[in-house]
């Protein structure tokens, strides 16, 4: 094979520093996009724990100065943490309502400033174990399959619009103020408004549109006060443990993990997604960078007054919105996030907002997160009663506790905030009866598979199936080559997935030469079907992973063009590989030099395990639940699209 003319290497667009002027501008633009999301999280957790206007000026400007922070250990990184993407870190809504249970069962349902220190120190300790658990995200993984998180989304989403209907109204007398009921209506018209009429980025901050149309009104009519801003500092910087050295407690620390552990899960499916946006390779490396960033950054914010952090997925869409994929863009909101957080009139200007226009923007927010749990159960199979009964106990255990939080007095003291808040109530709700149907023991019911036509199958249905039958409802694990399935029903019946599996493995592996040979030849060889258009090239990749194929260089173009010509002369045979989330492309083109040296019978071997490794992995999506990383990677994706 001829090599390609030695070049210059190129400098990827996310490592690219825009000119100074452009990289500000679209900044700026980030952190706007950012912003209501990112104060929402302290103002609602001031206003469950009582805290002071003071108190929550500190709050606000703590959580922007160590969101800053957080960004650029994540886009900038170092040694192996950040995943160096064009990703925004900001305070999870998913620790809201836990945090705020923490708060009140510590301090005797007092809340307040008393009530930090135990925040801060379960905040810590979950930290921690994010930074340490990274490595063996992939094992713990299989625990949270979509019908756990479906289930943890949809009822952090339901329970607090609790907290939402709290800032709308005080509900003065038993009756509610009809000022604050309409600040809310008008504060939700401009945000239904503005997702109806804008588009592009505008769209994207609707919520902050919502919110400063909802405060100038209520501002106008005298509804609200800046006296907060002008007493407030011009500078100011957190300290650490500025609220008092943390307090750690056993069942906070657990409320924390769980919401962390459900975030790992998010922060997978935001960093694929955001590999796939900027044509950016994503590697098992990078997902354990990613996730230890959160964890740095989380326990970093128990220090510095604030709460756990994720990655932003609004910030991601936003960059598929622009096109821009420089991550020092990123790194430069970050930086403006930090003076701001230095400024306590700025915060003072966000603690001021109404709270019938917060709660009617929290209401937004937290609906749409149930709206994503709905959407995560969609894919499950309700029709097994083992999904049933975990989504049913979990979300009616979780609005049990919600409508009647005097339920967690029953308890003992250390144990009252596992019971306090309904999102943590059904979160471990979901993972423990997941455990005990799916994990524990001998299954409750059978295993599950989705069959060619989208319907679900039973290990006793496909047994029970004859070789026709069988072939059809499992075809999609070839291209047109029906006999490895003919081959493997015959070895029924089978008592698991991975007895079926197997048969299917070793029907291809001891089959007849002629009938191996014919199966290799079904596969389209990898230059024609990678180099044919741009538009085949892109939906490979959305099936394949972050491998961002429709944009090879002409270079690599040639390179794989040669490597298959070559490939095909030596062996008579169709340069197979199995695309996967992990590879690169020059992986894909080393891998295939490397396989030239092989003789005839061993390449016929390796390009027969390359088959199985494409049909196991047809397999694994066919299987329900199988790929938890998966779902979250495609949920993920589709919401950005």
């Amino acid at each position: 094979m001829s090599s390609a003319p030695a070049a210059a290497p190129r400098i990827h667009p996310v490592d690219q520093v825009p000119p100074l002027p452009r990289l500000s501008v679209l900044s700026i633009q980030h952190v706007a996009a950012f912003y209501a999301g990112a104060v929402v999280v302290p103002l609602l957790i001031a206003g469950g724990l009582d805290l002071t206007p003071a108190q929550t000026i500190h709050l606000i400007n703590a959580d922007l100065f160590t969101c800053g922070i957080a960004t650029l250990i994540q886009s900038v990184g170092f040694w192996r943490i950040g995943v160096r993407l064009p990703i925004i870190q900001g305070v999870t809504t998913t620790a809201i309502s836990p945090i705020i249970a923490i708060g009140l069962a510590t301090t005797g349902g007092q809340g307040g400033a008393a009530a930090l220190p135990f925040i801060y120190g379960s905040v810590i300790i979950a930290g921690l174990f994010t930074f340490f658990a990274a490595p063996y995200f992939a094992r713990l993984i299989r625990f949270f399959p979509p019908v756990v998180i479906g289930t943890v989304l949809t009822c952090m989403g339901i329970t607090l619009l609790a907290v939402s209907a709290n800032d709308i109204t005080s509900w003065a007398d038993g009756t509610p103020a009809s000022s604050d009921v309409l600040y809310a209506a008008l504060t939700l018209a401009v945000i239904v408004a503005a997702q109806r009429f804008f588009r592009g980025f505008l769209g994207t901050i609707a919520i902050l549109i919502g919110l400063i149309i909802g405060t100038a009104t209520a501002l106008a009519l005298g509804d609200a006060s800046f006296a907060e801003v002008g007493t407030a500092d011009w500078v100011g910087v957190t300290t650490p443990f500025y609220f008092g050295l943390p307090a750690f407690t056993l069942t906070g620390a657990i409320s924390m993990i769980v919401v962390m552990l459900i975030t790992m899960v998010e922060t997978t499916g935001d960093v694929f997604a955001a590999g796939e946006i900027v044509g950016k390779r994503i590697t098992r490396g990078h997902i354990r960078a990613a996730i230890r960033a959160d964890g740095l950054s989380t326990s970093l914010g128990g220090v510095l007054n604030s709460f756990p952090y994720t990655c932003f997925a609004q910030n991601v869409g936003l960059v598929r919105l622009t096109g821009v994929r420089s991550r020092w863009v990123v790194a430069g909101a970050g930086v403006i996030m930090i003076i701001l957080g230095v400024l306590p009139k700025a915060g003072a200007v966000v603690a001021s907002i109404p709270g019938p226009v917060l709660g009617a923007a929290s209401l937004a927010l937290f609906a749409n997160v149930a709206l994503v749990g709905i959407q995560t159960l969609a894919s499950v199979d309700l029709r097994d009663n083992r999904n049933a009964v975990v989504v049913t106990i979990s979300l009616g255990l979780a609005l049990l506790v919600t409508f009647k939080p005097a339920i967690a007095e029953l308890v003992p003291s250390s144990l009252q905030v596992l019971f306090a808040s309904g999102v943590t109530v059904g979160s471990i709700c979901a993972i423990v009866l997941n455990l005990l149907f799916f994990h524990v023991g001998r299954q409750a019911g059978p295993d599950v598979a989705v069959g060619a036509d989208g319907s679900r199958l039973t290990m006793e249905e496909i047994s029970a199936m004859d070789t026709a039958e069988f072939a059809t409802a499992l075809a999609p694990l070839f291209n047109n080559e029906t006999w490895p399935l003919e081959a493997a029903a015959q070895r029924g019946p089978f008592s698991s997935v991975q007895d079926l599996r197997e048969a299917i493995q070793e029907a291809v592996l001891t089959a007849p030469h002629e009938k191996q040979i014919a199966l290799i030849e079904d596969y389209p060889d990898m230059a024609e079907l990678l180099l044919a258009d741009d538009t085949r090239a892109e939906e490979i990749a959305k099936v394949a992973g972050s491998l961002a194929l429709e944009n090879m260089d002409d270079a690599e173009q040639q390179q794989l063009q040669e490597l298959a010509d070559a490939y095909r002369e030596k062996f008579d045979l169709p340069f197979v590989a199995c695309l996967g989330r992990m590879d690169s492309r020059q992986q894909i083109i080393t891998s295939g030099i490397r396989r030239l040296e092989n003789s005839r019978e061993q390449e016929r071997v390796v390009a027969l395990a390359e088959v199985v490794e494409i049909a196991n992995d047809r397999f694994g999506i066919m299987m329900a639940d199988a790929n938890p990383i998966a779902s979250a990677w495609h949920r993920k994706f589709e919401q950005l699209h």
